[in-house]
């Protein structure tokens, strides 16, 4: 899913882990605005870009990130999103089946707002991609400013 307003940037090479996030957030009705990047460079390129695209676009209010990506990972891709005047603002939430400890702490050392280990159960996974998009799109009071 694409288009010009991005609400959620949802950074995740696994396609089955795409699809369950997509419908879990359809049917909460948050699914407008969805871009879909599945490596860490496409992401950088998605939000660095100097093309006239990437001019035209706002900044996601919101970026879902994958640790475990190919190309660059997900912690280099938020070291360079919060390292950014530009982007440093945008809520990361970092969205990995990774229990590391290093992973964890390197996260909020470089600013994520959030880490959140996938659950493996359909039903915990749907609930906390429910909750996510509540309370980062309805709920959280973002800045004005999203260009």
């Amino acid at each position: 899913m694409s288009s010009s307003h991005t609400d959620i940037l949802l950074v995740e090479d696994s396609q089955a882990d795409v699809e369950l996030t997509l419908h879990a957030l359809a049917k909460e009705h948050l699914a407008n605005g969805i871009h879909v990047v599945h490596d860490g460079e496409e992401a950088l390129e998605y939000l660095f870009s100097t093309d006239q695209n990437r001019a035209c676009r706002a900044l996601p209010l919101l970026i879902l990130l994958d640790l475990k990506l190919p190309k660059v990972d997900g912690l280099e891709v938020l070291r360079r999103i919060k390292a950014d005047e530009r982007t440093k603002i945008v809520p990361v939430v970092i969205l990995t089946s990774s229990k590391e400890e290093h992973d964890v702490v390197e996260g909020y050392a470089l600013g994520v707002n959030s880490y959140i280990q996938k659950p493996l159960d359909f039903v915990q996974f749907r609930e906390t991609i429910r909750q996510l998009g509540k309370y980062w799109l309805v709920t959280n009071e973002a800045p004005r400013s999203r260009t």
